[in-house]
């Protein structure tokens, strides 16, 4: 299983909507990207807001997610006003 990570950095002036993230967005993202699955960890202590997690069977898949990811890129300044970070792992059981 491959998940991607993206990851929502604090810092002087960062905003982050998580209800808008975890409600509109997300369903935005699963209409479009179609993961297996999503999760969001909600930043309590640490360098970051938040983290989606996005779950695919294989990198084929997250690759064709992403391919149809255009509304969703086009979604992010309704939630957030800082650039994400991403991390592609693989997932070990």
């Amino acid at each position: 299983m491959i998940k991607l990570s993206v990851m929502y950095p604090k810092s002087e002036g960062s905003t982050f909507d998580l209800d808008y993230y975890q409600t509109a967005h997300m369903e935005i993202v699963d209409r479009t990207i179609k993961p297996l699955k999503w999760e969001i960890d909600a930043g309590v202590d640490g360098p970051y807001m938040a983290i989606g997690h996005l779950f695919f069977e294989s990198m084929d898949a997250l690759q064709a997610g992403m391919g149809a990811g255009e509304e969703a890129l086009a979604d992010l300044p309704n939630f957030t006003n800082v650039e994400s970070a991403v991390q592609i792992s693989t997932v070990i059981d």
